[in-house]
């Protein structure tokens, strides 16, 4: 299965619940903060609804 890496550039303030929600799900803890997800149609979901807060790069 492949993987995503995403980045969070932006902060959470201002976010609604389902937004911090879906940080939370991903991982995410903090601005800079890196992480692998599994590339499944849930993660990607949860990817899209904050695609203003981070970056995505496939690998």
């Amino acid at each position: 299965m492949s993987t995503i890496k995403a980045t969070q550039f932006k902060s959470k303030n201002g976010s609604d619940k389902s937004q911090l929600d879906a940080l939370r799900t991903l991982g995410f803890r903090r601005i800079g903060h890196t992480v692998e997800i599994n590339d499944t149609p849930q993660a990607r979901g949860n990817l899209h609804k904050v695609r203003h807060l981070v970056r995505v790069e496939e690998s």
